[in-house]
């Protein structure tokens, strides 16, 4: 039979959430707590929380043996995912529940089962809370369900105050499933109808439950464009729901708005005339500084003037690349198909073309038996290359950058670690948006595209890895970024 919750565990923690509270902390730090304190009553041997955003969703944050979790992405469209947000409110599964891979690493870390509660504000599901047990053979009680929803609607609270969260921390918590998703049986009529499908088609759920879907569906996998009478667009795509009888799955977007589009095209202009002018200018005036005073100039000038015309020339074509590859969304970011490489010999020769005077602060601890990595060798250096300059430029001078790498189950991980002044918790998720930097009002003091970071997750996430970025152990102003990889 399985333990009852810990009740006095629980007391005390929300003690800590309400000093917490009284004294300003808000947002993700109180996630943390609440994990910390939902694994201690639950006994449970690690917890995480997926928010949902616009673009899918993510482990934002992970405690005790699925602390590795963070930053993974999280479709809310796959089959087993639209299981569990289409099911109770709270909910118990095995390991095998989840998609085969990520199924594989619980099961290889020691962790068979799994309890998942949604998180809902007004009807719209903004989160998914997860506690993980090692315990094959137990069975949740309903006092562990109600436990389960009870974290999960303190979650929610904080996303109702708007108190500091990744996604929806910085205005009007929205449905977070931006994608209008229904299931539907064999004759097209609707079983579910989430909240943002509501908010797409403008119909809603009880009138909709049981009726024939408003639009055409495609062939499974592929993509159909719908225009409404009203003359607004739709983009649909729809698959297969195994191990449920000739369901499928469908989901659907507004494309009618291109504002964010246009909004994204006149930042990136904007950022490139700022960010090329600097390189630019700076050979242009050594170039005419040798060509025109070359006579007069000595040995010694005339190396200098071509060593920085050489290091701005490296600096405009690492801007060129990353411009070109931020500009190119739907392109091919990470190259050459998948393949086993040495990822501890990648680092090392990626290392070697790093600026010298950051290879002179960096220090590289590798273990020489690390497995091999699946994925591709040549997008490493460019990896590397955005981490190690991104750590340098929010470090003060002459303190290390550290590179480390070592292998769980399933993954190799490398981190690159600093003591520079740190991110803010509801900024841990922002760092990876494009053309977002942390100290937006002095770029004069943190000059750059705040492309490196996106580069970066578009880079691992497509080569079917994750990073995520958290503070040092034992060292709150600092920082790391983990990357991982299959292997």
């Amino acid at each position: 039979m399985p333990e009852r919750p810990d009740y006095a565990a629980l007391i005390a923690g929300q003690a800590v959430v309400i000093e917490m509270a009284n004294s300003g902390v808000s947002g993700l730090p109180v996630v943390g707590h609440l994990l910390g304190l939902g694994q201690r009553a639950l006994h449970a041997d690690g917890m995480t929380f997926v928010e949902y955003g616009p673009t899918g969703g993510r482990v934002i944050a992970a405690s005790g043996a699925t602390d590795w979790t963070l930053g993974r992405p999280v479709d809310p469209g796959a089959p087993a995912n639209v299981r569990l947000l289409a099911g109770p409110q709270s909910s118990e599964l095995s390991a095998d529940g989840f998609e085969a891979g990520f199924a594989h690493q619980l099961r290889g870390r020691g962790l068979h089962r799994a309890m998942h509660a949604r998180t809902d504000i007004g009807g719209a599901t903004i989160g998914s809370l997860f506690a993980y047990f090692a315990d094959a053979t137990g069975t949740a009680t309903a006092e562990h369900h109600s436990l389960m929803s009870y974290l999960s609607s303190c979650i929610a609270h904080l996303y109702s105050d708007q108190a500091g969260l990744p996604v929806h921390g910085d205005g009007p918590v929205v449905a977070a499933l931006a994608d209008g998703l229904a299931v539907v049986d064999r004759d097209l009529r609707i079983r579910l109808w989430n909240p943002a499908a509501e908010q797409v088609t403008g119909l809603p759920a009880d009138k909709m439950l049981g009726e024939r879907l408003p639009f055409p569906v495609p062939a499974p996998g592929q993509v159909l464009d719908h225009r409404f009478d009203d003359g607004r667009w739709l983009k649909v795509t729809a698959g297969e729901l195994p191990g449920a009888y000739e369901s499928r799955v469908v989901t659907f977007r507004d494309t009618t708005d291109q504002y964010r589009r246009d909004h994204d095209r006149d930042l990136f202009v904007a950022v490139t005339s700022h960010e090329l002018r600097t390189p630019v200018t700076v050979i242009k005036g050594y170039a005419d500084t040798l060509s025109n005073h070359w006579s007069s100039l000595s040995e010694l000038d005339r190396l200098e003037a071509a060593r920085v015309i050489g290091l701005r020339a490296g600096e405009l074509a690492r801007l060129v690349d990353r411009l070109l590859s931020a500009a190119n969304d739907g392109g091919q970011v990470g190259g050459a198909p998948p393949t086993p490489f040495d990822l501890v010999d990648a680092l090392r020769t990626a290392a070697v073309t790093l600026p010298a005077d950051l290879r002179r602060r960096l220090t590289l601890d590798l273990p020489d038996d690390l497995p091999k990595a699946f994925g591709d060798r040549a997008s490493m250096t460019t990896v590397l290359t955005e981490l190690a300059t991104n750590a340098e430029k929010y470090s003060n001078p002459g303190t290390v950058v550290e590179v480390t790498a070592e292998a769980e189950e399933r993954t190799v991980v490398f981190r690159v670690s600093d003591r520079g002044i740190g991110v803010r918790p509801e900024h841990v998720e922002r760092a990876f948006d494009r053309f977002w930097q942390g100290e937006q009002g002095d770029r004069r003091r943190y000059p750059g595209t705040g492309l490196g970071l996106y580069l970066v997750r578009r880079i691992v996430e497509r080569q079917n890895g994750w990073v995520s970025l958290r503070p040092r152990k034992g060292a709150v102003p600092s920082q790391r970024c983990d990357s991982r990889a299959d292997r």
